[in-house]
C-alpha cells in the first residue's frame, strides 16, 4: 500500500495554511517511497515550493480558476465522461458503494469521483491493484496534464506522477478525442453561460477515459478473502 497516492491527493486539494505547512512533508514521503521518477520529483518540488511559500490568497484564487471554474480541468472524474447527466449520478452511487465495501466512508460534502478522494482510496490498496485501477483513468488524467502544461501550471507535475504510477498508458486515440474537446477560458463569461445552457458536455467517448464504477466494483469484489482497511478521505 503506497502512501504516495495519499500525498499526491493532499497536494491536489484546495490550498490552506495547513497545506502550506504540510506540503514539504508530502514531497518527502513521495521521495522516500521511490515510486516517482526523479525528473517528476523535481517538478513536484517546484509545485511544493509554490504552495509552501506563495501568498495564500493568490494560491486559492489560482486553484479555483483552474479546477473549479474550468470544466475541462474538473477534478470530478466522471464529469469528463458523463457531464452533468443522470449517468454520472448512477456511476457515483456505485463508486460510493465500492468505497463503503472497503470501509472508506465519505463526509457529506465529498463526491466519490473527486480525484483526491479516489487517490486516498488507492492508497489503501495493494500497489498492483492501485496501479491497475488508476490505469482506467489515464486518458482523462493525461488530457488534464496537457491542458495544465499549456497553461504553465505547476500542478501539471501531479498528473505526470499519476501517469507514471498507472499500470497502462493512455490510448492515443482516446487522448486525442479528449483534447479535441473545447478548453474554455473561465474568464469568458459569455462562453461559460452558453456551455451551461446546452446539453451536458462530455469530454471524449463515453466508453473510455475514466474508471467505470461497474468495472471497479467487479474488480474489487472478485477478490476472495480481501480484508478492508479503514481510511480517511480528506479532500
Amino acid at each position: 500500500m503506497a502512501r504516495t497516492y495519499q500525498a499526491l491527493a493532499h497536494l491536489l486539494t484546495y490550498p490552506t495554511p495547513e497545506l502550506q505547512r504540510l506540503a514539504p512533508q508530502a514531497l518527502a514521503l513521495i521521495e522516500a517511497e521511490g515510486m516517482v521518477p526523479k525528473a517528476i520529483l523535481k517538478a513536484l518540488g517546484r509545485l511544493v515550493e509554490q504552495i509552501a511559500s506563495g501568498d495564500i490568497y493568490d494560491l486559492q484564487e489560482g486553484y479555483t480558476e483552474l479546477f473549479d471554474r474550468t470544466r475541462s480541468l474538473s477534478l470530478n472524474l466522471y464529469e469528463h465522461v458523463h457531464g452533468e447527466s443522470r449517468d454520472r449520478g448512477e456511476a457515483m452511487v456505485a463508486l460510493a458503494e465500492l468505497y463503503r465495501a472497503h470501509d472508506l466512508h465519505l463526509s457529506a460534502n465529498e463526491l466519490p469521483d473527486f480525484l483526491p478522494v479516489f487517490l486516498e482510496f488507492l492508497s489503501t490498496l495493494p500497489d498492483a491493484q492501485a496501479a491497475s485501477l488508476l490505469g482506467e483513468a489515464t486518458h482523462v488524467l493525461d488530457a488534464m496534464g496537457e491542458r495544465l502544461k499549456s497553461r504553465g501550471s505547476a500542478y501539471r507535475a501531479i498528473f505526470g506522477a499519476l501517469g507514471k504510477l498507472a499500470s497502462q498508458a493512455a490510448d492515443p486515440g482516446a487522448l486525442a478525442a479528449l483534447l479535441s474537446e473545447p478548453d474554455e477560458d473561465p474568464n469568458d463569461l459569455e462562453a461559460i453561460d452558453k456551455a451551461w445552457a446546452e446539453t451536458a458536455v462530455t469530454f471524449g467517448p463515453s466508453d473510455v477515459g475514466c474508471p467505470k464504477a461497474t468495472a471497479l466494483v467487479d474488480a474489487m469484489m472478485a477478490e476472495p478473502g480481501r480484508q478492508p482497511r479503514r481510511a480517511a478521505a480528506n479532500a
